[in-house]
């Protein structure tokens, strides 16, 4: 005998998605106030399709270091600064073209393990209608130096590995990152499988 769980088919993320994570009100796209400490700098970017078309009501959020290259949570109890005006986390939605953009602040590098840092990143999650996980990747900066050496990037094949890096554009003073996030396609980004609790320990 046949139980509802086989007649039932597969749901994506449900019509709750744009008035629960989207309400107003919800979106922090500027993490930095002016006691922030680090090097400001602003992230820019597109969510794309597999057709290359801009996903209009997704969802990104982001978590990093602060510029000492500390987390600001429980498990990061490491004897560095603790910025009380940086929480490390935003979240912002895209709009009809599918672009995105946070105010935030360089990270610091993290650690690896024990002799070994992390190059300076930003942990990315995103969330979608059509999404039944969410996915979950990074962003590097292309022009520092540390990425050569970066644990997690050499794991990554070197053709994929572009796809991690955002550019710099210096725009009247300001400077600016720009990185597309493609979900699906040939140029698809790198995307991580955590497995499980998403803490500065994984990431």
């Amino acid at each position: 005998m046949f139980t509802s769980s086989y007649l039932s088919a597969s749901q994506t993320v449900g019509p709750f998605f744009h008035d629960a994570l989207l309400r107003e009100g919800a979106h922090t796209p500027i993490l930095i106030n002016a006691e922030t400490v680090g090097e400001r700098l602003r992230i820019e970017g597109r969510v794309l399709d597999g057709a290359g078309q801009g996903v209009e009501d997704a969802l990104v959020e982001i978590w990093q270091a602060n510029s000492a290259g500390r987390y600001n949570h429980p498990l990061d109890g490491r004897d560095l600064p603790l910025d009380p005006t940086f929480s490390g986390f935003g979240r912002t939605a895209t709009d009809p073209k599918g672009c995105f953009w946070f105010e935030t602040i360089r990270p610091g590098p993290v650690p690896f393990a024990e002799s070994v840092l992390q190059a300076p990143h930003i942990c990315v999650a995103i969330f979608g209608r059509g999404l039944l996980n969410h996915l979950y990747t990074r962003i590097y900066f292309a022009d520092d130096p540390a990425i050569e050496r970066d644990p997690i990037l050499r794991h990554v094949p070197s053709d994929r590995r572009h796809t991690l890096l955002a550019s710099r554009h210096d725009v009247a003073g300001r400077t600016v990152y720009q990185l597309d996030l493609l979900l699906q396609g040939a140029a698809e980004t790198v995307f991580f499988n955590l497995g499980g609790d998403v803490s500065p320990s994984n990431l």
